[in-house]
């Protein structure tokens, strides 16, 4: 999931249930309907689409933010393993395109703070500027590189300011391709009796859309291949592109999440095409009612949920969970880290901003607003703060 600040039609029947019932109860999503459901799956095995005919889903859900990544370098398998090992519902990928065509596991398609690709000589001549969703970067991209030239870097920690002790791992792990994932998933759920949840983020699709790499219909191509294609899947799409979620809609049953950023912030494609609604239009409950129309949830920032204060401190909660809710959707927001430095200011501890903070406070904080899930980078922290909230 791209931050990039710095950057399911129905009724949900458990509505003004309570907390105590919310957090016991599992999401269904079934036929684009949002609802309570409990565990139903059909553990057949086969791919990922043939373990049952409903989603189930613990609320809260947690979401492994791209794998583990306050453990291990983002977006590789190791980091993806150490999720499912530490019983996050769901995990995350991030998909982006090589220049042959392939789908691979990156935040972002600028490769440069992801991987070692600035120790190959060979590629030297490879890094450039681009202007990506109206930001110039210069680095190294995926789509100037086949998969096989790929396949030589090796992954390192984005953050090694902040996440020191994870540089232990790199150049540990390659770039997964999607498919790579996909046979691993499956592997994983004959192995341990359920299906392993996905969360699927189609980045940057006008981007690279407009270089001929179009990436829906080639996600869409191996959700086929795979058996994730149904409304029963277990795996949820999302995008920060209204139209990339309306255009899967078309191609699959899939369930789909609509992200958000931040407060007056604007989706790519509205800006590529003129539209004039920023976020701020589209969480007030029009917005919610035309995305409820083509998706089942949104993924707002989680300071879409509660604001911060000038201090840097939480404000009052928005409505935003409950408008989102009165139109069926769910809500997924974004992203729980551990450390001082992500934390709101009344949970940081101590003076070192890479220290941990008080993330159970922070969590129980978020969870009392009814949302329906989080990303975090550190599930088993996250899956502890909701054990919690719902007094299991």
């Amino acid at each position: 999931m791209t931050e990039r600040a710095q950057a399911i039609p129905g009724r949900r029947t458990v509505m003004g249930a309570g907390a105590a019932v919310l957090g016991t109860a599992a999401i269904g999503l079934t036929g684009g309907t949002a609802r309570a459901a409990g565990n139903t799956s059909d553990r057949s095995g086969g791919h990922g689409g043939g373990f049952g005919h409903r989603l189930d889903l613990p609320v809260p859900t947690v979401i492994g933010h791209r794998g583990t990544s306050g453990y291990r370098p983002e977006h590789t398998l190791g980091s993806y393993r150490l999720a499912l090992d530490m019983g996050a519902h769901i995990i995350e990928q991030d998909l982006v395109p090589t220049r042959d065509g392939h789908l691979v596991c990156r935040h972002e398609n600028d490769i440069t703070a992801t991987t070692d690709v600035s120790a190959h000589p060979e590629f030297a001549s490879r890094r450039t500027t681009k202007t990506i969703d109206g930001i110039p970067l210069t680095g190294w991209f995926t789509e100037d590189f086949t998969l096989a030239e790929l396949k030589t870097l090796r992954a390192k920690e984005r953050i090694p300011g902040n996440r020191q002790k994870n540089t232990l791992y790199d150049g540990r792990w390659e770039i997964p391709t999607f498919e790579e994932v996909l046979r691993w998933a499956d592997r994983e759920g004959r192995r341990r009796g359920k299906p392993v949840w996905l969360y699927v983020e189609t980045k940057h699709p006008t981007y690279f859309r407009g270089l001929g790499l179009g990436l829906e219909e080639r996600l869409v191509k191996l959700l086929r291949r795979y058996d994730r294609h149904r409304a029963q899947s277990p795996l949820i799409l999302q995008s920060f592109e209204p139209s990339s979620i309306q255009r899967l809609s078309k191609l699959v049953a899939t369930p789909r999440v609509v992200l958000l950023s931040g407060a007056g912030t604007q989706p790519w494609d509205f800006t590529a095409t003129g539209d004039p609604r920023t976020t701020d239009d589209l969480v007030k409950p029009a917005g919610l009612k035309w995305m409820a129309s083509f998706a089942q949830g949104i993924g707002p920032t989680l300071d879409l949920i509660i604001p911060k204060d000038g201090s840097g401190g939480l404000g009052e909660p928005t409505t935003l969970v409950r408008d989102a809710h009165a139109q069926g959707l769910i809500l997924h927001p974004y992203t729980m880290r551990n450390e001082n430095t992500f934390l709101p200011a009344g949970f940081r501890r101590g003076s070192d901003p890479n220290a941990y903070g008080d993330a159970f406070g922070a969590f129980a904080a978020y969870f009392a607003t009814g949302i329906d899930g989080i990303f975090s980078d550190n599930p088993d922290t996250a899956l502890l703060a909701a054990a919690d909230f719902t007094g299991k």
